[in-house]
């Protein structure tokens, strides 16, 4: 583990992200205490991407399970492989084998069975980093659930006994704020507000992650975007599509932000089409 969170936020950069000091020391202060980190913030501000830097700059595996509507434990956790269980029963038949139908009920649910689904992975696969992805797309049934697994990182599989972690996993809960998360969820956790950067640090991301585009180029689209969030849009652009966009105008071969190469490109930065249009009447000289 990182020994400050300075050195932290070098192996981040290392990694390709860029993170400020209070999210880099949210991190290494849920590196060094064992605690699920909960990130909070506006879509595209660089939630997910942490993650994943963070699993690269430590050196282990990321194991993410991205939450939906209906997401159940079974889901989360694992399930049984009922084609091959099936399939067994047969081979069992065809061969003549083990009468017994305790014995044969029993082999039904040997561990070769089992499809481990992203929770069960993160206990058997510890140290790792767990991305519990877009929480707040979850249900409150799910949540309950999660609070249970975040006390004590086990489960109990009623046909095989219990699983414990050897090494908790790192995990890292994001959320865009759709609902608001429960609050006994969030004091198990650190919690870091996410937010847009600033346009020094922007620009450097752009750098580093859009190498192709100009400097120029870079300054402008920070620019572009730092008044578009100043503008009350449906969707504002965060750094994911600042860096899209960046990409974009390098792909074209543009040397100028103007208003064509803001038309030509403005879906790669705004997503709904109100937006589009207004953003389309910015002065671009």
């Amino acid at each position: 583990m990182s020994s400050s969170p300075e050195k932290l936020a070098d192996a981040l950069a290392t990694a390709g992200y860029l993170a400020d000091p209070g999210l880099a020391t949210a991190g290494w202060l849920a590196l060094r205490l064992g605690r699920p980190l909960f990130l909070e913030g506006d879509a595209g501000v660089g939630k997910t991407s942490f993650a994943l830097a963070l699993a690269e700059a430590e050196g282990v595996p990321l194991i993410r399970l991205q939450c939906y509507e209906g997401l159940d434990a079974a889901q989360a956790l694992y399930d049984w492989d009922f084609p091959r269980q099936i399939l067994h029963l047969r081979t069992v038949e065809a061969v003549g084998g083990q009468r017994d139908p305790a014995a044969i009920e029993a082999s039904l649910y040997d561990r070769r069975f089992l499809v481990a689904r992203p929770l069960l992975r993160a206990l058997e696969s510890a140290p790792c980093v767990l991305l519990i992805d877009e929480i707040d797309r979850a249900d409150d049934e799910f949540e309950a659930y999660l609070l249970e697994l975040l006390a004590d990182w086990a489960v109990t599989i009623p046909e095989l006994g219990r699983v414990a972690a050897a090494t908790p996993p790192v995990a890292v809960i994001t959320s865009n704020r759709t609902r608001e998360v429960h609050d006994a969820l969030k004091r198990r956790c650190l919690y870091h507000w996410v937010e847009h950067p600033s346009p020094e640090r922007e620009l450097a991301i752009l750098r580093v992650r859009a190498p192709e585009v100009t400097e120029r180029v870079a300054a402008q689209i920070t620019e572009a975007t730092k008044r578009m969030r100043g503008m009350d849009l449906v969707k504002p652009p965060g750094v994911a599509e600042a860096i899209d966009w960046a990409l974009a105008l390098a792909a074209l071969g543009v040397s100028e932000l103007n208003g064509e190469a803001a038309a030509l490109t403005i879906g790669a930065v705004v997503k709904v089409r109100e937006d589009a249009e207004r953003v389309k009447e910015l002065d671009w000289t």
